[in-house]
């Protein structure tokens, strides 16, 4: 089947064709500038390649509600030139395809599950750490939306002591995102996270609090697995630092074997980066699927 996918981002919207098999035959990307200027470029790419179905994994918060008079829209966001965006009846009316449509974190969620480090689970967490910070939660085999979708990257962690941050979110002042996004590690040491060194004390704060979060998710979610992606995680030092910070968190108090080694437990994504464009290829064929 040929299907398209649209991996919808803040900074740029990454755009294929390809199958529910995850071969990508075509690909391009633009700039998330405006609605008006971005969208009609999408959409001659995928009239190009004659898809029979649209996958779409977007920034948000979007309303996922399909009886909600508004869905398929992008909702709150700060980027106020796509607030109230209706993406998804864009490209139905134009393309007259079935259109899947979820957040880009439950994307990439669902391409870890069939292509990558999440295969053949039912329970899995897929965190990204980079401009901002989301989870896709898979839930008993199923993506987990619930009132709205969940905004993992807004729980509340323990503010460090010696922290003097304000924080980088202006809805909370100690929320995850706020705390540990890339543009909070930036603003807070005064250089993007790539250019701070592997010993630099940025790293064992990040690790607890994203250590404090993920300590939170397992014992609320219980999953089989959590797998920590963006651009912020390319640090090979910051695993195993959120890894010691869990256990120790953790306390022991939750005896499992899949936590017996937090080395298979916590894990970076499988797809080498891909793992939004493949969900949303997936998301497609879901779309063709129900009809």
């Amino acid at each position: 089947m040929k299907i398209g996918a649209l991996e919808a981002g803040g900074t740029k919207m990454v755009c294929a064709a390809g199958d529910e098999y995850g071969r990508v035959t075509a690909e391009r990307q633009f700039p998330t500038e405006t609605p008006e200027t971005t969208l009609p470029q999408i959409l001659a790419f995928f009239q190009e390649q004659g898809i029979e179905a649209l996958g779409i994994g977007c920034f948000g918060p979007v309303d996922l509600r399909k009886d909600s008079p508004s869905y398929g829209s992008i909702t709150s966001t700060p980027k106020r030139d796509w607030q109230n965006c209706r993406i998804v009846p864009y490209f139905q009316e134009a393309l007259t395809i079935p259109v899947g449509f979820d957040t880009d974190v439950n994307a990439s969620m669902l391409g870890e599950l069939f292509f990558g480090a999440a295969k053949g689970l039912t329970d899995c967490l897929y965190l990204t750490v980079g401009t901002g910070i989301g989870a896709g939660i898979l839930s008993g085999g199923q993506l987990v939306h619930g009132l709205l979708h969940p905004e993992a990257g807004h729980v509340l962690v323990q503010k460090r002591p010696e922290d003097p941050y304000t924080g980088h979110c202006p809805y909370h002042p100690s929320c995850l995102e706020g705390l540990a996004s890339g543009p909070a590690l930036e603003d807070r040491w005064g250089k993007p996270a790539a250019a701070l060194p592997p010993d630099h004390p940025a790293w064992i704060w990040e690790a607890d609090y994203l250590g404090q979060a993920l300590t939170g998710y397992i014992f609320t979610l219980s999953p089989q697995r959590m797998i920590l992606g963006g651009g912020v995680m390319n640090q090979p030092q910051l695993f195993p630092l959120i890894r010691q910070r869990v256990k120790e968190l953790l306390g022991g108090y939750l005896q499992a074997k899949e936590l017996e080694n937090l080395d298979t437990f916590i894990v970076p994504p499988a797809c080498g980066g891909r793992q939004g464009i493949l969900g949303c290829l997936r998301l497609g064929y879901g779309a063709r699927q129900e009809g």
